[in-house]
């Protein structure tokens, strides 16, 4: 009598009990590893009924562990950015300092008057003192914050032009990654789309003579990610301000949120305040170095009409990024803390040249070398420009999307970039990091060493 294929597939509870499979539980949890032997074993009962072939409980193991690798891969997670890229958006664009982490601790993990006004006892505003820190940080009447950039975008078209027309720069209706267009973001605030110059040329004539009586907004957007080059002009901010009817609101999309820093093809947010500018909008994880959130600084008149806006409600974020956000526009005032990138751009080619030296010290000559890589800012800022920096080259040819994939498989991921056939490693990017890890990382993949330690944390 020829045997049953569907008894050689386990039971799932004698799949749930080996060893193998217990162990990804605290990753994932019991039930997120029921469902995968669950659907592991299904899938091997399909092949059999389709082909009538079977897997061994070995195979089917494999499979699961598999899955379960993919899914654990998945996990929000530290990673090693050796991409070069400091504020590098698919790595959580700025690290928050461990000490700016630990200063808003307290407020998290227990309760805290996010919306208690302690002097009466009474419902006060989530904001605590971000505004008054966003006014003087930038040197504008008020502020206020959201949960990223594009909201902020969104609530201010919506606030203060619904139903009425924003005049933009044909050169400025901008896509930045995941498919935010200007466009489309006006639409779906209510607004009228009035274009007005050319690509590489708007004029102020231009937006003057487009302005109506139901014009509300003059919209000025950071290109974010690109550069036009050559043959180009756009007014003078302070000229336009004094120029436009009273009526209108000079919106500055500043994206990057350079204050202070002094990049490349970069406006600060303080500088638009000062040229005339009612409402600019800006990230706070970018150059800030701040948690995400969109920051809003302005005249009062307008940053009141968009506190009190219904949109206001969904866009406000919680009291962790109020908390980070309140803590760290506080030591930027105090001079403690000048943001990620402001710390990787100002460290120098020697610095870096010793730190590549230690992590290299156990790797036979001529496997790995030091070698000039610049670094570029990221997030959306200084699109196009790069500053001088070190990197380590390994590995050549084929090899090298292997060792690539095994860098991002390490217990701590270390995140490369792959140029002329070699594996970059940005050692800007890796400053700070666990030293021993990394050099044990590389020493080990590249065959001279073995895996001995604990992953760092």
């Amino acid at each position: 009598m020829p045997s049953n294929p569907y008894r050689d597939i386990p039971q799932v509870e004698k799949l749930l009990a080996d060893p193998r499979i217990v162990a990804w539980s605290d990753a994932l949890s019991r039930q997120v590893v029921t469902r995968v032997v669950i659907a592991a074993t299904d899938a091997a009962r399909r092949v059999i009924a389709d082909s009538g072939t079977s897997s061994s409980p070995e195979e089917l193991i494999g499979k699961i562990e598999a899955e379960c690798w993919r899914l654990a891969s998945r996990r929000i997670r530290k990673v090693i950015n050796a991409t070069g890229v400091i504020l590098h958006t698919n790595m959580g664009r700025a690290p928050l300092s461990p000490k700016l982490w630990d200063a808003a601790r307290e407020a998290n993990a227990g309760y805290s008057n996010l919306e208690l006004d302690l002097e009466n006892g009474k419902r006060g505003s989530r904001a605590g003192i971000c505004p008054e820190l966003i006014s003087i940080l930038t040197g504008s009447e008020d502020g206020l914050v959201v949960n990223n950039n594009a909201a902020a975008i969104l609530l201010v078209l919506s606030a203060l032009a619904r139903g009425r027309e924003v005049i933009v720069s044909r050169g400025e209706q901008v896509q930045i990654g995941g498919g935010f267009r200007i466009p489309d973001i006006l639409a779906l605030s209510g607004a009228r789309l009035i274009e007005v110059g050319t690509t590489n040329i708007t004029t102020q004539d231009d937006y003057l003579s487009a302005i109506t009586s139901e014009t509300a907004i003059i919209l000025v957007v950071h290109p974010s990610n690109f550069r036009i080059r050559g043959f180009t002009e756009k007014p003078d901010l302070a000229a336009l301000a004094r120029s436009i009817p009273a009526q209108v609101a000079l919106v500055v999309d500043q994206g990057s949120g350079v204050i202070g820093e002094k990049l490349p093809g970069e406006v600060g947010v303080g500088s638009y305040i000062k040229q005339g500018a009612h409402v600019v909008c800006f990230s706070g994880d970018k150059i800030l170095g701040g948690p995400q959130a969109g920051i809003i600084a302005g005249k009062k008149r307008f940053v009141d009409q968009l506190r009190d806006h219904p949109l206001m409600r969904a866009f406000r974020p919680g009291k962790a990024v109020y908390s980070l956000l309140e803590e760290h526009l506080i030591r930027r005032l105090r001079g403690l803390d000048k943001g990620h990138a402001g710390k990787l751009t100002a460290l120098s080619i020697s610095e870096l040249t010793a730190f590549g030296e230690r992590l290299l010290l156990g790797i036979p000559e001529g496997k790995a070398r030091l070698r000039p890589w610049p670094i570029a800012t990221g997030g959306g800022s200084a699109p196009d420009e790069t500053f001088p920096s070190v990197a380590i080259e390994l590995g050549n040819g084929e090899g090298s999307q292997n060792l690539l994939r095994d860098l991002r498989a390490l217990p701590v991921p270390v995140i490369g970039v792959i140029a002329n056939d070699h594996v970059i490693l940005s050692l800007a990017t890796m400053y700070g990091e666990d030293e021993d890890y990394i050099a044990r990382s590389i020493t080990k993949l590249l065959g001279f060493g073995s895996w001995g330690g604990q992953p760092c944390t």
